[in-house]
């Protein structure tokens, strides 16, 4: 064989094994992170500039190698080749592999550039259509509250784990996630959670049974349940390799954005995930919105892929509550143009740091304060937006933002300690109301707070929710702020329902019906009270033969009385 055809089969077997090597440090590389395969995606052209200039290194170092294995001294004719590539005639190779990156990185800088709002700001402003709605048309008056999420994350976690921790064939398994995901099961709120394997060797040896439950805790009464399945759950976040939701997600549709994966739970207790799809509204890469969803069944890993406007409406959770804030946000930024956001800042106005969940019309919807951008501790309104379709509705009404209302329900009970959950916002006899839960240092719900939005030195606190309301009605009434009060309107069932007495218990008795005890107090004159067992469980402490001094409430066409609130004298 001649010199040349040498030369040349050493050139073609070097490219060769520099091709086999970068075909499969892609390939692993691609399963380990599963980049989106979409123009649109900025991490995809991150992801290929790296691995781009990792390709071209192989192929000079294979070249390199090859070379100087041909010309027999390889420590001395390594460096000298390497000078071939870079100052020789290899440098118009070196070149020509480099403009991948180059190109990838253009892309990013003009990509990013078209869309900055400088240029966009009215793209950004009509991102999410915001209606203005009267709060009081909107919001029902409030007796108690069954619809809202009071209880934090945290809290439900302490709850979920402690019921995974009473089961002695889980425990020693899995774990509870630590994500929650708030949704609505028959028109009630609901805070859910997967189990996840407790380490990888957890994972090798029940993944073929798979995940067996999930956690429910429902934040209104701080009640948690485990969902036993009859058939574990394969996929899901937990699991490695192709058992990863989001791997087994991503691989099988590989052009699209996905915004992570959320558990939920039908009316039925089927478990599913919600993979919401986006698209660039803006430029190439920004104004992020969703174009659809992915649902996932984690059981068998069948999937099917949703318009946004047509995705089914027992779907609670479409659109993460960070994107949801965001999108109101640039609303309020640039609906009066970009330069005005600069200077001036007429009219802009932003969200509060954090938001809470409600459930209107069998949907999930986040509530969060708004306030300008100058950042002052005052609200101008307050914005509804629903995690299914987006739509949003905006609520005038001048008060406190949520962190000064929490500082003051703290401050009426700095004494233990307790700290105030995110409130929501209620209608309680016309006036707009902050409500929220009180926690000790174990994250437990120890109390409830209700704090008036427009005047929140106005602060009840109860440990029940039917004290904490009756509290704040006379509260209201005594300080003349009642939207009853100012309109003269008299407030019966204030002023003749709620009653104060003291008396000697002669019976108590504890009854369960449907899962929930109620106590029923007999005083010495034969009237009956009665109360759930969960507002107030301080009442195991009182016996018959006990004086009592007891807030209660009057119940139309009932001789039992409604217990507002007990203590032992």
């Amino acid at each position: 064989m001649s010199s040349n055809n040498k030369k040349t089969g050493k050139s073609a077997g070097s490219i060769i094994v520099a091709t086999v090597i970068s075909a499969i440090w892609l390939f692993v590389n691609y399963y380990i992170y599963f980049p989106a395969l979409n123009i649109q995606n900025s991490y995809f052209w991150e992801w290929m500039i790296f691995h781009t200039i990792v390709v071209t290194l192989i192929f000079i170092l294979s070249g390199v190698i090859a070379r100087s294995r041909k010309e027999g001294k390889f420590v001395g004719a390594f460096k000298s080749n390497i000078q071939y590539f870079f100052k020789g005639r290899g440098k118009f190779q070196i070149l020509t592999l480099f403009l991948v990156p180059i190109f990838c990185g253009l892309v990013l800088v003009f990509g990013n550039i078209a869309g900055a709002p400088i240029f966009n700001a009215k793209k950004y402003a009509s991102l999410l259509k915001v209606e203005n709605r009267d709060f009081v048309e909107d919001i029902p008056q409030s007796e108690n509250v069954d619809n809202i999420a009071l209880m934090d994350t945290n809290s439900a976690k302490i709850f979920g784990d402690r019921k995974i921790g009473s089961l002695s064939d889980v425990v020693s398994q899995f774990e509870v996630e630590n994500e929650y995901t708030q949704i609505n099961i028959d028109n009630k709120p609901m805070k859910v959670a997967n189990l996840k394997y407790a380490d990888f060797f957890k994972f090798l040896s029940n993944k073929d049974n798979g995940i067996p439950g999930y956690v429910t805790v429902n934040p209104v009464d701080s009640t948690a349940k485990y969902v036993k399945l009859d058939k574990g759950m394969k996929y899901v976040p937990s699991g490695y390799f192709n058992d990863n939701i989001y791997r087994h997600v991503q691989m099988h549709n590989p052009t699209k954005i996905f915004d992570g994966c959320y558990f939920e739970v039908k009316d039925d207790g089927t478990p599913v995930y919600i993979c919401p799809v986006l698209h660039a509204r803006v430029g190439l890469f920004n104004g992020m919105d969703v174009k659809g969803a992915v649902i996932c069944d984690p059981v068998t890993g069948d999937m099917e892929y949703y318009d946004v406007k047509d995705i089914p409406t027992w779907v609670d959770r479409v659109y993460d509550g960070e994107l949801l804030e965001r999108k109101y946000n640039w609303f309020g930024l640039y609906k009066n143009g970009y330069w005005n956001s600069i200077v001036g800042q007429k009219g802009c106005v932003q969200t509060t740091n954090d938001y809470g969940y409600k459930t209107i019309e069998d949907d999930v919807w986040i509530y969060t304060g708004v306030t300008s951008v100058t950042g002052d501790a005052s609200n101008i309104g307050f914005v509804m937006i629903n995690q299914r379709t987006s739509e949003a509705r905006y609520y005038q009404i001048s008060g406190a933002e949520e962190y000064s209302a929490m500082a003051s329900a703290e401050g009426e009970v700095q004494e233990k300690n307790y700290v105030a959950s995110f409130p929501s916002l209620i209608n309680v006899d016309g006036d707009p109301t902050y409500i929220m839960v009180m926690v000790d240092n174990g994250g437990l719900v120890k109390m409830y707070a209700m704090v008036n939005v427009e005047q929140y030195n106005l602060v009840a606190t109860g440990e029940s929710q039917r004290e904490v309301f009756a509290k704040y009605r006379k509260l209201l009434k005594s300080e003349g702020t009642s939207k009853k009060s100012k309109d003269k309107q008299p407030d019966t069932e204030l002023e003749d329902s709620v009653e104060e007495v003291s008396f000697i218990i002669k019976d108590i008795q504890y009854v369960t019906t449907s899962g929930e005890t109620v106590v029923y107090i007999k005083d010495d004159k034969g009237n009956v009270y009665k109360a759930p067992f969960a507002d107030d469980e301080n009442i195991i402490f009182i016996s018959a033969g006990d004086k009592v001094k007891m807030t209660y409430e009057a119940i139309e066409d009932s001789e039992i009385k409604q217990i507002i609130s007990v203590d032992k004298q």
